[in-house]
């Protein structure tokens, strides 16, 4: 089994939700299959396969049922770690059962499991001391300062576009992942493994040495990355919803890149060539796996994956 190749891929978002959908659970299934059905040609070269995934319109459309529930029926509310893991088992759960469909239809039986993941983070990381990472629902100044009044430590952020008011979290940097050995195992053993969905539940170590979730979110691509590492993983996928990276995105000089350096990365970060919030985090994700022992890291769109020539390619 040791010999055998393991590659991470990260789902990006439209490999669960697509622009102009609402969200519903059939949507979700269907673009789940149709992403899995990518996959199946690293199945077929006998690849072992971990995968990770976002959960940021998913959370979002929970908090927006937990902040209905707590106003028409006073039902507690969620704190986000635990929005965070309901995310993680039913997105899981999705993945399971259409690759599990995907897989049976080609004549393969493999067995797939869900990880629930938290990812450890630094109680004193400068992030929390400047939170800027909007979630869940949009609100009136009115109801953004009533919020305020009951909960003092909570912070919220006018919307650039004029939509209104949301709360705003910490996005610390990942420094450790819960179980990852036990992922490595798993998928060594030629186990599909699904782990650190929406980058991971963020927690802390209380000075009690007690594990704690906080309200945090972690950067999908870069806790995947690191997931990358811990397993010794060779190849490390990025699903985006473009085929390749480009450089001048959008403008008459765009210019789509094949194979690049981690040196050529590091320029073109400097340059601003990609967006933050975009491309620029998978670019950060991609040069982490390649400076930490990773070979290949493969920027595309799923539907791509069955070209050896798609995507763009970063390397040592």
């Amino acid at each position: 089994m040791k010999n055998k190749k393991l590659a991470l891929i990260a789902f990006g978002g439209n490999a669960l939700l697509r622009a102009g959908q609402i969200g519903t659970i059939e949507e979700q299934k269907a673009n789940v299959y149709e992403t899995c059905e990518n996959l199946l040609d690293l199945i077929k070269s006998d690849y072992n396969i971990v995968i990770a995934h976002g959960n940021g319109p998913q959370v979002g459309n929970i908090l927006l049922q937990v902040n209905a529930g707590k106003k028409l029926y006073n039902i507690p509310e969620m704190p986000l770690d635990i929005c965070g893991a309901y995310s993680q088992g039913f997105i899981g759960y999705l993945i399971e059962q259409q690759f599990k469909n995907v897989l049976a239809k080609n004549g393969f039986d493999k067995n797939i499991i869900t990880i629930v993941s938290q990812v450890l983070v630094d109680e004193k990381d400068k992030a929390f001391q400047n939170p800027t990472k909007p979630i869940g629902p949009y609100y009136s100044e009115e109801e953004m300062k009533i919020l305020k009044s009951k909960n003092p430590n909570d912070n919220f952020a006018k919307d650039p576009k004029g939509k209104g008011w949301r709360k705003v979290v910490a996005s610390p940097k990942p420094i450790d992942i819960n179980n990852k050995e036990i992922v490595e195992a798993l998928a060594r053993q030629g186990n599909i493994v699904i782990s650190v969905g929406g980058g991971g539940i963020p927690i802390i170590l209380t000075k009690n040495k007690n594990l704690q979730g906080v309200e945090a979110v972690i950067d999908k691509d870069l806790a995947s990355s690191m997931l990358a590492v811990y397993i010794n993983a060779d190849e490390f996928y990025i699903l985006t919803d473009v085929p390749k990276v480009c450089l001048n995105f959008n403008s008459p000089d765009e210019k789509s890149l094949d194979t690049i350096t981690v040196n050529e990365a590091k320029q073109y970060l400097e340059q601003a060539q990609f967006t933050e919030g975009s491309m620029a985090p998978k670019i950060r994700a991609a040069i982490n796996f390649i400076e930490n022992g990773g070979k290949t890291c493969i920027i595309t769109e799923a539907s791509q994956l069955n070209n050896p020539l798609a995507g763009t390619r970063i390397v040592r």
